[in-house]
């Protein structure tokens, strides 16, 4: 975008069995990433990536991995992260994630408490969830999608999220986002809730183009992570758009950039940078009307870019317009 640029001695024993047994617990919750996930992939814009929710505080800083062009890897229940950047790497070499997943297992020293999905570049997608992780656990899988969760309140969550990936319209992270609703709709985590995150990758699709994170959300901790995921996730979609816009545009593709910068202030209505760059764009393309009906708007939400305007080389072209003038003129 524009230059702007997560008795007595029965009480005692009793008291030490409950703090033994407390702190068991205490340890399990730390060892246990109990969460419902779903990878996936949109076979027609190449991108990939994770969605997750948990009673787990910064879950995003677990489970979701993934890389452009590549794959996807959520890794859960008594979480090995290894299995993120070691399953992305197999991938990468060649293997299928059916593949990937055996040499992840074979190579671990817990694999019956692991739990685990995978999508690659190509759409094949497998899920696993080993015998000892803590009921209820499991996962479906199908063509460019696997889900998976454990602790959760029974099958019934899986389930919904699949079907709500499937049969939800929009772009892979809206899909992504409607599984997660329709997980924690039938119970989610049997545990409660605390955080979320989603991830979608493409290459070159991260600011500037050099870096392939499209979005990149996480609710580290919050009482509805779920709202405040859905709050974030329309700002990122914006932001997306306008990435691919600016990107473009640096690249002297105005006419290619100005849909992306379009759907940006779509999303963006009340952001007066996105409507700032909107009218760049426009003009580069060659809608100098258009270009100052964007700038019109973006100098009534956010008045100080005026000072931006008048000396932007990006708006050069409008500098003899009696309508610029009358619009960056100080007050």
């Amino acid at each position: 975008m524009k230059k702007w640029l997560i008795g007595f001695g029965c009480v005692v024993l009793t008291s030490v069995a409950l703090a033994q047994t407390d702190d068991v617990h205490r340890e399990r919750d730390r060892e246990t990433v109990a969460t419902f996930s779903i990878v996936a992939r949109d076979p027609d814009t190449g991108e990939l990536g994770v969605a997750v929710a948990s009673r787990f505080f910064t879950v995003g800083n677990v489970v979701p991995w993934a890389q452009a062009g590549v794959g996807a890897v959520a890794t859960q229940s008594f979480a090995n992260t290894t299995f993120g950047w070691r399953g992305l790497e197999l991938l990468e070499k060649g293997l299928t994630p059916e593949e990937a997943m055996a040499v992840l297992l074979r190579n671990d020293d817990n694999p019956t408490r692991r739990q685990f999905g995978i999508v690659s570049s190509t759409g094949e997608a497998v899920t696993y969830t080993g015998d000892e992780c803590l009921s209820w656990a499991g996962g479906r899988q199908g063509p460019n999608y696997a889900v998976q969760g454990n602790i959760l309140a029974g099958e019934a969550v899986v389930t919904a999220m699949e079907n709500a990936f499937l049969e939800t319209q929009g772009n892979l992270a809206d899909r992504m986002y409607a599984a997660l609703l329709a997980g924690n709709a039938k119970g989610g985590d049997s545990r409660g809730k605390q955080s979320a995150a989603l991830l979608v990758v493409k290459e070159g699709a991260g600011y500037g183009g050099y870096t392939d994170r499209a979005i990149d959300l996480r609710v580290d901790d919050h009482p509805e992570p779920f709202k405040e995921l859905g709050r974030l996730l329309k700002i990122g979609q914006m932001n997306y758009a306008w990435n691919q816009g600016w990107t473009l545009f640096t690249q002297k593709k105005p006419k290619e950039a100005l849909p992306y910068q379009e759907r940006a202030a779509e999303l963006g209505a009340e952001n007066a940078e996105v409507f700032y760059d909107l009218a760049v764009i426009r003009l580069a393309a060659g809608d100098r009307q258009a270009a100052l009906a964007a700038l019109k708007r973006a100098l009534k939400l956010n008045p100080k870019l005026k000072a931006q305007a008048r000396v932007d080389n990006d708006m050069a072209a409008l500098a003899p317009d009696a309508t610029f003038k009358a619009l960056v003129e100080k007050n």
